[in-house]
């Protein structure tokens, strides 16, 4: 039975040493959808890290994974990530973020920083990690895949993102329209993540490229808050939460 049987083989935990930044991918929402070995590293690691709102709310990975931790034996650590440009506010907010992990890490400590959907894919633990190499190199980095929103989509719209020669585009969406009718003309599918800032621009745009209703939408997919547009023509002119994206398939 999972849970029962402990196996340190991944834990780099002793005494004296250096503990290990774990990076594990928590799937797309729904908290079946993550590895039995993410998981482990979570029941395992004595540091949970995770994304924190500023007002104190739980962040969507923390949701995800609430039902396996119990807080009580766990040092939980809350992490804020800046949602900004100024160069100099992200320098400072990442380096307290880099530090707060290595208060623990060079205790000794492992750490599992969870993170929605994969941890190398468009997630803040990208960046967590290279800061932490450049800033403290001595600290062991590893990441555990999980399963994107991407194919979370794919299986809650039942419809296939590939097969045989076609191509697929993971794209962020821009205010940049010339790119990104280049990059729906240069895939037979293309997941536009990040779209609700820009929703009404993609709309437009597959309107004039014939493709208005070859485009789907889906907010926090297969999670209990999970919605699903099956024509994305029905959100002209609404406003979408961040955690949305288009499947447009040719």
């Amino acid at each position: 039975m999972i849970g029962e049987t402990e196996n340190k083989g991944d834990n780099n935990m002793s005494m004296g040493a250096v503990g290990t930044l774990y990076g594990v991918g928590v799937g797309p929402g729904d908290p079946e959808l993550i590895t039995v070995k993410a998981y482990r590293m979570i029941r395992e690691c004595p540091v949970v890290a995770y994304p924190k709102k500023r007002k104190g709310g739980k962040s969507y990975a923390h949701e995800i994974v609430e039902l396996y931790v119990n807080p009580e034996e766990k040092e939980m650590l809350g992490l804020i990530f800046p949602m900004t440009k100024d160069p100099v506010v992200l320098e400072r907010e990442w380096g307290k973020t880099v530090e707060a992990c290595w208060g623990a890490l060079k205790e000794g400590k492992d750490v599992a920083f969870v993170t929605e959907g994969d941890p190398n894919l468009y997630s803040t633990f990208i960046h967590l990690a290279r800061l932490m190499r450049e800033l403290h190199p001595e600290v062991p980095i590893s990441s555990i895949p999980g399963i994107s929103s991407v194919l979370g989509a794919a299986a809650a719209l039942d419809i296939h993102l590939a097969d045989g020669d076609e191509q697929v585009g993971i794209i962020p969406a821009t205010a940049d329209k010339e790119a990104m009718r280049q990059a729906i003309e240069h895939h037979d599918t293309i997941v536009f993540i990040k779209v609700a800032k820009v929703l009404d621009l993609m709309l437009e745009l597959l309107e004039e490229m014939g493709l208005g209703g070859k485009a789907s939408v889906v907010t926090k997919v297969t999670s209990p808050y999970e919605l699903i547009w099956r024509d994305a023509r029905e959100l002209k002119g609404q406003e979408l939460e961040y955690l949305s994206l288009m499947v447009v398939s040719k």
